[in-house]
C-alpha cells in the first residue's frame, strides 16, 4: 500500500502533539524525532506525487504529439 502525503502528515501531526504533552524530555525529545522523519516522509511522497503527475503529463503530450504526426 503507497503511502500518501496527508497519511504521513498525519502522523507527523500525532508526534507533535505526543511531545506537547510529554512530561519526560526522554519522551518530548523521541516524538520531536518522530516528527521530523514523519515531516520528512510526506515532503518526500510530495515531491513524488507532483514528479508522476507531470511525467505523465509529459508522456500525454508526446502520444498526442506522436498521434498527430502518424496522421
Amino acid at each position: 500500500m503507497a503511502q500518501t502525503y496527508d497519511f504521513y502528515s498525519e502522523r507527523a501531526d500525532a508526534a507533535a502533539a505526543a511531545a506537547e504533552k510529554a512530561t519526560l524530555a526522554n519522551v518530548r525529545d523521541r516524538e520531536l524525532r518522530s516528527e521530523k522523519t514523519w515531516r520528512a516522509l510526506a515532503d518526500q511522497a510530495q515531491r513524488v506525487a507532483e514528479d508522476r503527475a507531470k511525467a505523465d503529463a509529459e508522456r500525454e503530450a508526446r502520444r498526442a504529439a506522436e498521434a498527430v504526426n502518424a496522421q
